[in-house]
């Protein structure tokens, strides 16, 4: 072990046992930055389904399927709070408006206040709402793979993954769609890795409001057919909207929709050009692409939610101290042994096609219906206009980890 590995470590809390603590750093792990979803597995076969890690300043990692599941939805444990709100409004209180740093809301906000902020946006993301943008996604998809079908190979992420989703949120949201490239590098920046100092990550969340702060501003005067201007003319508890509310909303949406059709589309579009065999099932029967969709996202699931412990409890047998972090590792409970036979094989045909991809309890991701749309729509247009592609033998795909796990380039060749 390294003198950096010794530093990057902290001493086992009394209350620990030494039997629950396994070495697994989130962010540089170099087996989970080599390939995610081979470590996941492995920790899901050789670590405890519940364990502690001496890394990040140190916490829990629950990877089991039922752990998981239980522990997303015990928000009265198990909470999305870094402060409450009320701490944090008091600490906010003390800095001039121009410094202040936006609230992680609604995502790092427990209920029932949590609901009354997420509410609003349900109709934006209804099924019915997406569906109608059906046309204008696809006419997106297939500008995009009909402008890389003639040259018989990509750079999949920077050509088509970190554009497609990212432009489709960034028309809704009412941002400038020119700017994309801007903001998917900022979005990528900040969440390569995600440090336990919550001082760093306010300071990461007060950069990516700067660059949203002026559009903001002028559409409070200029509203249009987006979610700024529907977060605009809002009224919460009879209050009306203001600017630090509307600055928190639209940075925590900011990073949601800018990170997580663009992972998911990374992972799916790598295996299917390693399974030459299903690329050839979904075109000849392309109504299957739905069940693979769903089967890619249990196989491929990227996000790990951190919740702090509200209060001292015992969580299936294990102690856990309030204020202790707990992340909820989804790539390992998308394979649990328990939950899922032979999970780590690739079948759109299993009787249970459930997963927690977009999590799980009162946080489940607002956005799925989107996401979905998203990627059955581009799977479909890429199975339709290009022949069947691979990887590219001399140049392998490249990840990374962090608590949002994700392809840094996916190298595709096709034709001759």
């Amino acid at each position: 072990m390294t003198s950096a590995d010794m530093t990057n470590k902290v001493k086992r809390p009394a209350h620990v046992p030494a039997s629950l603590v396994y070495d697994f750093d989130y962010n540089s792990d170099p087996e989970y930055c080599r390939d995610p979803h081979a470590r996941a597995a492995d920790l899901a076969r050789n670590a405890p389904p519940m364990f502690w890690t001496p890394y990040n300043g140190g916490h829990w990692m629950f990877q089991s399927y039922e752990a998981v599941s239980e522990a997303l939805r015990d928000y009265a444990a198990f909470s999305s709070e870094h402060f409450s709100p009320e701490a944090f409004a008091a600490m906010m209180a003390e800095i001039p408006e121009e410094e202040r740093i936006p609230a992680p809301v609604p995502i790092c906000i427990d209920p029932p206040l949590h609901a009354k902020l997420r509410g609003p946006l349900y109709s934006t993301f209804s099924p019915k709402s997406v569906l109608a943008r059906e046309s204008g996604i696809r006419a997106l998809a297939e500008r995009l793979i009909d402008g890389i079908a003639g040259k018989g190979r990509c750079e999949f992420q920077h050509d088509v993954s970190d554009i497609y989703p990212v432009e489709i949120f960034l028309g809704m949201f009412g941002l400038p769609v020119e700017k994309e490239r801007e903001y998917r590098e900022m979005a990528k920046r900040h969440l390569s890795v995600i440090s336990p100092d919550l001082a760093e990550n306010m300071i990461m969340m007060k950069n990516i409001a700067s660059v949203m702060r002026d559009t903001i501003v002028e559409r409070r005067d200029n509203l249009k057919d987006d979610i700024i201007s529907l977060l605009w003319s809002l009224e919460l508890e009879g209050e009306p909207m203001n600017l630090d509310l509307m600055l928190s909303y639209c940075v925590i949406l900011f990073i949601a929709g800018l990170d997580t059709v663009v992972n998911a589309l990374g992972f799916g579009v790598r295996h299917l050009a390693t399974d030459l065999a299903l690329q050839r099932e979904l075109r000849a029967k392309p109504q299957l692409i739905p069940d693979a969709s769903e089967e890619l996202l249990r196989r491929y699931s990227f996000v790990a939610p951190i919740r702090i412990m509200k209060k001292d409890s015992t969580f299936r047998g294990v102690q856990l101290l309030q204020g202790e972090r707990v992340m909820m590792f989804i790539p390992s409970a998308s394979v649990d042994p328990k939950t899922y036979r032979d999970p780590t094989v690739f079948d759109m045909r299993r009787e249970r096609l459930s997963h927690m991809a977009f999590g799980a309890g009162p946080h489940v991701c607002l956005g799925s219906h989107l996401a979905r749309l998203e990627l059955n729509v581009m799977y479909q247009t890429i199975l339709l206009r290009l022949p069947e592609f691979r990887l590219d033998p001399e140049r392998p795909p490249q990840f990374h980890g962090s608590i949002i796990a994700g392809p840094t380039s996916i190298h595709l060749v096709w034709g001759g």
